[in-house]
């Protein structure tokens, strides 16, 4: 382990060599390089150890294929992994240079939106922990999802510069290159398939080291970027004077990384959204094919050597594509080919959503990948040649698309849900004909977040407290929180644990200032919701709510109102028309009531912009109340709840997703419950008017909407929000209003039970103590023994 005076030695060789400066002139950046490459350096020979040992012992490893990872800065995570923190801390000490500046000056990496590229990020880091070798394989987005500003409350998005200063942790593999191929037409020749593309483009490999806890195996997170496959430039079109048309495939071939999730409300849109995916599918796949034959030569054993996940359905296509280059390239009968491809293959679903599910339609999958077109409808002919009638129900194709997650689930030989009730609606509403095919390739594994992100870095005082209290070695055994369980009745630890919560509060109080001009109350309850803006997720029923709060306080000023802050985080798609809405709704409302001079010290609204794991590092730890309110039924999992839970938040929330399971690990006492099941969520919808009826049984929930229509928050153009408010009277397909008045009785509790801090307090260590089953590290061991059959490496 290198002493910080080896570590400032190492600082100061870097500075010079990496980023060209000497001290007295280096800037914060040229810190933060010289700092990536002295971690990067240290993360070098346990990576390169990881990969002898998994090449030369034949040692079976995990491919796993997302749309998005979101790890969030990297250096301290890999200090602390690394176990280098307090090292690096006490060497730019010695060079009186201040970490904190350095660690900041990192961005976000934008390679995601959400909960689920924050999930693939701490599925890859626990696979490292765990000594499972694996290779995580995504798009190196150029510009991510995109930066989010307001501008009179609505969200306007910008492009994300995250490289604008280079990538300095990872490494550019020029010599790991794939050709990925486009539209053109199909010959037959000696009576098999010949695909004759249109387009080539060169998949170039980017790797970033991921280092597991104790930096004693290190796998790899494997970016790729698209490079034209010919020349970068029509010479012969530039000279004849055509400047911007000479450069045209490089353009189409960049457009490839632009940004995560283009909008796909065009033609254009949908074709460039299929044309990520197998870009992405594609090079994943026979970069796993070119691992495998450099040390075997018999294909027929690579589910003995690889198994490839796909996470979600965006790379659904691994099923056809590997098929074709099996049977096109190596040689295999169409019917070997399905059957290796299906050992090999897995699949998460994380939605129900059928938006979030794909179906792409035939033509535009005839007119990019015509040979895959052609594999699955032999696929869905095979499907009903094997199972005869009992496939009548089974469709890969139709009503003129393809349906990707059928595909997934037919191509895959296990399937899983991310909780319990979603893998149960997963059988019940989602696959069922599938399901009945292939009774018990359906399974659950109940996500899970990585305690050395999202409680050792996000909460370092609330961390210390826990080795203070349980000793070390939680970090890699969350379920040992269990013995803080013995100290919840502990005056003195209680006053610690309340201690480090103020501590979290005032970091983020002087992060709001510094960042945003926010002023923080701290002497309020924290109440957050922060996650992507979708109507299920019901961000509409707790700004309503706190409308209705507003209203209340200003009709009794002298009553002991116990004061509450509601801070929002969470970006829209750019084409949600609703969910934009709502956001601008939250900005209005938050500016009249925070420039209530009646109300503003009792009731706050925050709503910082560009939610990212950054921010999200800072309000977890802070939160006194975890909002997780989705409509049940709808939310897959959840691991924000899961995150707020670990960090001592109490959750307010329904029977939805993961709320299920940790309600039942943390005890029904220590949870606000509210709202509908799963099952009478279907049943409400089936009654006529269900809408009206609800809103007309709530006087308050009237008070509030006729507050919204009269342009209370809008007075510059009343009608604002006319569309939300039909929506609410008309159909409520989330539910906002039958949920309203519960949502209101069991906010009542939470403010009762906050009045007694020890007793608040207790419920939030209990909360804390009983949440160990939600470690990735349990579930990527689930994921390796059910799902990939892969002993730990270490």
């Amino acid at each position: 382990m290198p002493t910080p005076p080896e570590l400032r030695s190492a600082l100061l060789h870097h500075l010079r060599y990496s980023a060209g400066v000497e001290p007295d002139r280096a800037s914060v950046l040229d810190w933060r390089v010289a700092l990536s490459h002295v971690l990067r350096d240290r993360a070098t020979a346990p990576w390169l150890e990881a990969a002898r040992r998994t090449r030369d012992e034949g040692l079976k490893s995990v491919n796993y294929l997302s749309m998005e990872f979101l790890p969030g800065r990297l250096l301290e995570d890999a200090a602390i992994n690394l176990q280098l923190r307090d090292a690096v801390v006490a060497a730019f000490d010695d060079l009186g240079v201040n970490v904190a500046d350095v660690v900041d000056d990192e961005p976000d990496p934008a390679l995601g939106n959400g909960g689920l590229g924050r999930l693939a990020a701490c599925y890859l880091e626990s696979m490292s922990t765990l000594g499972c070798p694996a290779y995580g394989y995504g798009l190196r987005y150029e510009r991510g999802l995109f930066r989010q500003h307001f501008e009179d409350g609505r969200q306007i998005e910008r492009p994300d510069e995250w490289l604008s200063h280079g990538d300095p942790f990872s490494f550019t593999r020029p010599e790991t290159a794939y050709e990925v191929r486009f539209g053109g037409e199909l010959d037959e020749v000696d009576g098999r398939e010949v695909w004759r593309p249109a387009t080539r483009i060169i998949a170039a490999a980017h790797d970033t080291p991921v280092v597991g806890y104790g930096g004693r195996w290190v796998n790899t997170l494997r970016l790729w970027s698209a490079l034209p496959g010919g020349d970068l430039l029509d010479l012969d079109r530039f000279n004849a004077g055509d400047f911007m048309g000479a450069a045209d495939l490089e353009t189409w071939a960049r457009t490839l990384n632009r940004v995560l999730y283009p909008t796909d409300t065009t033609d254009l849109g949908r074709e460039l959204r299929l044309s990520q995916e197998y870009f992405l599918t594609s090079a994943s796949v026979q970069d796993v094919l070119r691992r495998f034959l450099a040390t075997q030569d018999d294909l027929r054993r690579l589910p003995e050597q690889a198994a490839i996940q796909m996470n979600d359905t965006h790379p659904a296509i691994a099923g056809p594509e590997l098929i074709r280059l099996l049977v096109d390239d190596h040689g295999f009968a169409f019917d070997g080919a399905v059957d290796l491809a299906t050992q090999v293959l897995s699949y998460t679903n994380h939605t129900l959503l059928p938006e979030a599910l794909e179906m792409w339609p035939v033509d535009l999958m005839r007119h990019l990948l015509p040979r895959h077109l052609q594999i699955i409808e032999r696929l869905d002919r095979r499907i009903h040649e094997v199972h005869g009638h009992a496939a009548d129900e089974v469709h890969l194709i139709e009503h003129g698309h393809v349906r990707m997650g059928d595909l997934a689930f037919a191509t895959s030989h296990r399937v899983n849900g991310v909780s319990a009730l979603h893998t149960d609606l997963v059988s019940r509403n989602l696959f069922p004909h599938l399901e009945a095919l292939t009774p018990g390739r359906l399974i659950n594994v109940t996500n899970g977040i990585t305690p050395r992100r999202w409680l050792k870095l996000a909460n370092p005082a609330l961390a210390d407290l826990v080795t203070e209290t349980i000793g070390p070695g939680w970090e890699s055994d969350l379920e040992r929180l269990r013995d803080l369980e013995h100290h919840a009745q502990d005056p003195g630890f209680l006053e610690a644990f309340g201690s480090a919560k103020h501590q979290a509060k005032r970091r983020l109080a002087s992060w709001l200032a510094d960042e945003h001009a926010i002023e923080l109350p701290l002497g309020s309850l924290i109440d957050v919701q922060a996650k992507r803006l979708h109507e299920y997720k019901r961000q509409l029923l707790n700004i309503l709510w706190t409308v209705s709060r507003w209203q209340r306080i200003k009709a009794d000023p002298e009553a002991d109102w116990m004061p509450r802050v509601k801070i929002f985080g969470g970006k829209a798609a750019p084409s949600y028309a609703a969910a934009k809405d709502i956001i601008r709704l939250i900005n209005d409302v938050g500016r009249v009531i925070n420039d209530d001079p009646e109300t503003r010290d009792r009731l706050r609204v925050v709503y910082p912009p560009n939610y990212n794991v950054t921010m999200a590092e800072k309000l977890i730890p802070a939160a006194d109340l975890s909002e997780q309110i989705s409509t049940a039924g709808m939310e897959a999992s959840g691991t924000g709840n899961m995150k707020f839970a670990l960090n001592g938040a109490l959750t307010i929330g329904t029977l939805d997703g993961a709320n299920v399971e940790i309600r039942e690990q943390v005890g029904a006492e220590n949870f606000f419950l509210f709202g509908l099941t799963a099952e009478e969520v279907t049943a409400r919808r089936e009654q006529p008017d269900h809408a009206r009826t609800a809103i007309e049984q709530s006087q308050a929930l009237q008070d509030v909407l006729q507050a919204v229509a009269e342009g209370t928050f809008s007075p510059d153009e009343p009608g604002r929000y006319g569309s939300l408010l039909d929506h609410l009277w008309t159909s409520d397909w989330f539910l906002v209003a039958a949920d309203f008045d519960a949502y209101n009785s069991s906010q009542e509790l939470v403010d009762r039970t906050y009045r007694d801090p020890q007793r608040w307090q207790r419920m939030a260590v209990l909360n804390m103590a009983r949440v160990g089953c939600f470690s990735s590290d349990r579930a990527i061991g689930q994921y390796m023994k059910e799902i990939w059959d892969l002993p730990p490496a270490q």
